[in-house]
């Protein structure tokens, strides 16, 4: 490991995720490689650091890739959308931020999402400077349609996805991401008074010219996709998903798995509920959204604990934390999903990435579990 910024940088990841792999939950981390035996069972010499720093690596580090329609991506990518400090509180600084993206591009992950609303465009700005240097290695996810000042990036309110707005929109994202072409473009939300048809033609013309890869949407109807894809063919749908909030498969997952379409769960870890931190007790910090979302509030919260028991019953039996067997879940429901948790914390992202390579052992425990969350949506185990 040289001692260049980049790999000071992986040497502070991989401390931070030694000390978080040591806990016992967190044994999961460990389990796909090989650590070689302690002098306490053979009475040899301590492996040293360099050869603990490689196993470490060796079992966050994703290696499998997943496909998006036709666009292939890291089996798990990287939500940028709390990076701002606007969303579940400050973040520590900036550049920390910039460091965690290059980390996660280091162990493997090559899908990374954002949005000219987060921040406004700040969270763009943080993911461009990241991925500047390796752009060419990586596919940036987007999104537009919201009415933003495409200057000063004021809020004015609701939804825009006028043609002529998309485009400046667009340009923006351009110069913010530090790049010539966008890899995969959403529309943020629908735009009730702009037909779907205007907004995909459009999307259309950017992909002629260059200036985008592939077309998205985010919360849509099943109309809206199909009337968009009959335009301009989808690649991927983003939508909230988790064991938390199952909504999608009702009408959106068949109709991925119809049309060919990748579906990107935002939210896996149900925005940080199925990780077990949650408590009927938890009270939001001031600049925390979840203070003002219902799911969260004291009652709630209380009713959703069996569901929380019983992802950390089943990640205890598999040898992994309640998030790392979240991701799994979702991961096992379709080989076309792919998750983007959020994070702003190295040791978060380590336990992200450290049930990558054994999805397949974790996913499904036997037997049909109860209900999961408070919908009453029926679990598939």
């Amino acid at each position: 490991m040289t001692d260049t910024p980049t790999g000071h940088a992986r040497r502070r990841f991989l401390m931070g995720a030694a000390g978080f792999a040591a806990t016992p939950l967190v044994a999961g981390l460990a389990a796909g490689c090989t650590i070689e035996p302690t002098p306490r069972d053979t009475g040899t010499d301590e492996p040293d650091g360099d050869t603990r720093a490689n196993a470490i690596t060796a079992a966050i580090t994703v290696t499998s890739r997943r496909t998006l329609g036709s666009l292939e991506v890291s089996g798990i990518g990287l939500g940028c959308q709390t990076m701002t400090g606007k969303l579940y509180g400050p973040v520590t600084s900036r550049a920390d931020m910039i460091t965690l993206i290059r980390a996660a591009h280091d162990q493997g992950v090559t899908f990374f999402d954002t949005a000219e609303a987060y921040g406004p465009f700040e969270s763009e700005r943080i993911v461009g400077e990241a991925l500047e240097p390796i752009r060419d290695q990586v596919v940036i996810a987007s999104k537009f349609g919201f009415d933003i000042d495409p200057v000063t990036g004021q809020r004015r309110g609701g939804p825009n996805s006028r043609p002529d707005h998309i485009r400046t929109s667009v340009d923006g994202m351009l110069q913010r991401l530090r790049t010539d072409h966008i890899d995969l473009l959403y529309q943020h939300h629908v735009d009730p008074t702009v037909p779907i048809e205007d907004v995909a033609g459009t999307v259309k013309d950017l992909i002629a010219q260059g200036k985008v890869g592939h077309f998205g949407l985010s919360e849509p109807g099943p109309q809206t996709v199909r009337r968009a894809h009959a335009v301009q063919p989808l690649t991927a749908i983003q939508n909230e998903y988790s064991m938390l909030w199952r909504g999608p498969e009702r009408e959106i997952l068949p109709l991925c798995e119809e049309l060919g379409i990748g579906f990107v769960p935002w939210a896996p870890l149900g925005m940080g509920f199925t990780t077990g931190t949650i408590t009927p007790y938890t009270r939001f910090a001031e600049g925390d959204f979840r203070a003002a979302v219902p799911r969260y509030n004291a009652a709630n919260l209380a009713a959703n604990m069996p569901l929380v028991q019983l992802i950390q019953d089943w990640a205890v039996r598999k040898g992994a934390t309640p998030a790392q067997l979240s991701l799994a879940w979702l991961m096992a429901q379709h080989p076309w999903i792919v998750p983007i948790p959020s994070t702003t914390r190295t040791g978060h992202l380590a336990e992200n990435l450290g049930d990558h390579a054994r999805t397949g052992q974790l996913a499904r425990p036997p037997g049909d579990g109860a209900a999961l969350g408070r919908r009453g949506e029926s679990s598939r185990w």
